[in-house]
């Protein structure tokens, strides 16, 4: 079992497969995607290579895998990367998080390939302010593909919304209204600075905590994390289909309960989102190196800082969310 020097185990990996996103969010990627010049050369990994880091970290008792981006739909060999994590001995459990482009048209082949779980971005559900945030008028789109996938069987969808004060933020009750008849959980998520928008994050970022406190003056309760659940501080309401999730990475206790770690789309390893470097591990990525590979991870791992230092205006290597998907 991986296992840092806190003594938090790591049951999560967050895989993401390509840095390039086609939308052009405010708080991500303003002015749309641009290949940095120090990638210039170098592709994202190979279905082969993204075999042998699943298959690692599974040995060292991963149960989950959540395939990111960027969009990890650009990738048109999302089906089979969803496939071979699926099918991975000690892999329980698939997810994707995706922005919606082209869901209905896509989602069949990722539950046919073996996907459990399906994340959403969605900041809006106000068609204008929805594309004044994203840079694409999807709305509907997006929503009628959500729809789809609930017919398919898909169980677990869950939308991610980013609170932003000068957005989205009064739209508490829009929220609660959708969810009213909606079997679908609600990720509410704490902006957060980065390298490229400390602007935008100083105008825009709130606190979480007082929709919490709203939530527990209203009838909502706090629902029990799994060994493998995100960060989400969930909630449930008998009134209610759906459920409302709280991330909220500038609470002191946020990093105490963390379960996951996370792989680049270019085969490196980041203990936290917001560290300083990614630890290459390309080189061990070949199905011979399957043993020195989990030694690395193993080793690496201990290296894991406490916290993160967000609080301090430091955000590491990230310059955008879109490097490693959030």
């Amino acid at each position: 079992m991986l296992q840092d020097q806190q003594g938090r185990e790591f049951h999560y990996l967050r895989l993401s497969i390509t840095d390039v996103c086609n939308f052009k969010c405010n708080y991500c990627l303003p002015n749309g995607y641009e290949k940095p010049k120090a990638q210039a050369e170098t592709c994202a990994l190979q279905l082969s290579e993204i075999q042998s880091i699943v298959q690692a970290f599974a040995q060292l008792g991963t149960k989950k895998v959540r395939i990111t981006g960027g969009e990890p739909s650009i990738r048109k060999d999302l089906p089979d990367i969803i496939s071979l994590c699926k099918n991975t001995p000690g892999i329980e459990s698939v997810a994707v998080t995706t922005n919606g482009y082209n869901l209905k048209q896509r989602v069949s082949d990722w539950v046919d390939a073996g996907l459990d779980r399906l994340n959403v971005s969605i900041d809006s559900f106000d068609p204008k302010m929805f594309a004044a945030i994203t840079g694409h008028d999807r709305l509907d789109e997006i929503l009628n593909g959500i729809s789809y996938a609930q017919t398919l069987g898909l169980k677990s969808i869950k939308i991610n919304t980013v609170l932003m004060r000068q957005f989205n933020y009064n739209d508490l009750q829009a929220y609660l209204d959708w969810l009213k008849n909606k079997p679908v959980t609600l990720r509410l998520i704490e902006l957060m600075q980065t390298g490229d928008n400390f602007e935008f994050f100083k105008d825009n970022h709130v606190s979480g905590l007082p929709i919490k406190k709203h939530l527990l003056q209203t009838g909502w309760t706090r629902v029990l994390r799994s060994q493998t659940a995100g960060p989400a501080q969930e909630f449930q309401h008998s009134e209610f289909k759906g459920r409302i999730g709280l991330i909220m990475p500038y609470d002191n206790d946020f990093c105490s309960s963390c379960n996951r770690l996370r792989i680049s789309s270019h085969g490196n390893l980041h203990l936290c989102l917001f560290g300083e470097h990614g630890i290459p591990l390309r080189q061990w990525c070949e199905p011979e190196n399957i043993e020195t590979l989990v030694d690395k991870i193993r080793c690496y791992v201990t290296q894991k800082e406490a916290s993160h230092l967000l609080h301090d205006g430091f955000t590491g290597s990230t310059k955008h969310l879109s490097m490693l998907g959030g």
